[in-house]
């Protein structure tokens, strides 16, 4: 029997009975993340890392839910479970199963840049790597966080002389900390959504630095406009744009590596900064593994297979392979 299937509700292990990152409520279920896209209410248990507890118990609400350290291993069932860091967001982790000597890892979302609002990313010796693909493309190689910040600055300085207010759409869980805490010295005033308020409480509950900030509201409005950085959800519209005006705006986003992306979205400007791996990242994450079989799924999966086969590595698209349970699998949106 295979460590991990696929069934309709997501990822499976047979032997511990437990789904990762379902789709829909399960019985018993392990969370690596709490992305939209991955932590779903309804299930009766779900087991996350400490770290990202709080942040869990906010997604999906404190019932059943628990949160155990990194690298500390758990039987369940007829197998042995850990979770240890991704590097993705806080509390992001990859799910190691063994049993009887066979080892899968399960990655969820990771990075291996240098991050400080999470856990270093932690390569795992495995048998097989089931990785994410959001950014499985030779065009997505992301530039030093320190000259994106750089460049955020400069752009910042300058809209601030010409008197309009600088606008950042990033993600409200993971973007937005991991933002606030590169721009932890530079100028202010920074205001951020409401929506990420309690988020960043729960980053700096967890130890994590972040910049005194405004939130979002009538006053503060009055007191960032024509000088201030804002940050605001992708989803939150225009309506912030035109309060702000004159505002500039721009999106920070490994998406923003291509220019039709930022095109697409009517931006000023695009800031290349991403939670996910990006292409030699992927590759160095793989071959850390020493894994004799990969799994790709979540993103361009296709590219990824191909390459990994042309090097002649076991590739596969989890949920169709031999080992796996054939099932529909579907394309999620993705953060970035």
């Amino acid at each position: 029997m295979p460590l991990v299937t696929v069934t309709n509700a997501g990822l499976y292990c047979p032997g511990g009975g437990f789904h990762i990152d379902p789709r829909r409520g399960v019985p018993r279920a392990i969370v690596t993340h709490a992305h939209s896209d991955h932590a779903r209410r309804g299930s009766d248990q779900v087991l996350v890392a400490e770290p990202g507890l709080p942040l869990a118990a906010a997604r999906l609400g404190p019932k059943g839910l628990e949160g155990v350290p990194y690298g500390e291993r758990r039987r369940i069932g007829d197998v042995e479970v850990s979770l240890h860091p991704a590097g993705h967001v806080l509390g992001s982790a990859q799910v190691r199963i063994e049993c009887r000597g066979e080892v899968s890892v399960i990655s969820g979302d990771y990075k291996l840049e240098a991050d400080p609002t999470c856990a270093p990313f932690e390569p795992l010796r495995c048998h097989t790597f089931l990785t994410e693909s959001t950014f499985a493309l030779p065009v997505y190689r992301w530039p030093a966080p320190e000259d994106v910040i750089e460049q955020i600055q400069t752009w910042w300085a300058e809209n601030r002389s010409e008197g309009r207010t600088s606008l950042i759409f990033a993600y409200s869980l993971g973007k937005a900390q991991r933002l606030l805490s590169l721009l932890h010295s530079g100028p202010r005033p920074i205001a951020v959504h409401p929506a990420m308020a309690p988020l960043n409480e729960a980053y700096q509950a967890a130890g994590v630095a972040l910049p005194e900030v405004l939130v979002l509201g009538e006053e503060t409005a009055a007191q960032v406009r024509g000088q201030g950085l804002v940050i605001v959800p992708p989803g939150s519209g225009m309506a912030w744009v035109r309060r702000l005006a004159p505002c500039v705006t721009a999106a920070a986003s490994g998406w923003m590596q291509v220019r039709g992306h930022r095109r697409r979205q009517n931006l000023d400007a695009g800031f290349v900064l991403s939670d996910h791996a990006d292409w030699p990242g992927l590759l160095a994450a793989i071959a850390a593994t020493g894994a004799e079989s990969i799994g790709v799924g979540h993103g361009h999966v296709a590219p990824l297979v191909r390459y990994l086969r042309e090097k002649g590595q076991e590739a596969w698209v989890v949920g169709d392979h031999a080992a796996i349970q054939e099932a529909p699998t579907a394309r999620l949106d993705k953060d970035d």
